[in-house]
């Protein structure tokens, strides 16, 4: 996948457990612990406000966007 969620990277910097982040924001720690493993298949935009928010950053802090090698779409 080209898409990561580099919540874990953010949440090491600032020596932020989880728990911490999911206080903070009110996000349930389930849904926390799917984005720091990037196993989540979708992304509320209310929670990324929220993280971008409490975490003081910008989307792309957070996400990071790589091209696939050999292109899904055909156009």
């Amino acid at each position: 996948m080209a898409i990561k969620i580099l919540l874990s990277t953010r949440l090491g910097e600032r020596r932020w457990t989880q728990a911490d982040l999911a206080r903070k924001t009110g996000i349930r720690p389930t849904t926390i612990n799917e984005m720091y493993h990037e196993i989540c298949e979708r992304v509320n935009l209310e929670h990324l406000d929220l993280i971008c928010e409490v975490l003081e950053c910008d989307l792309t802090d957070i996400i990071e966007y790589t091209p696939n090698k050999k292109p899904r779409v055909h156009k």
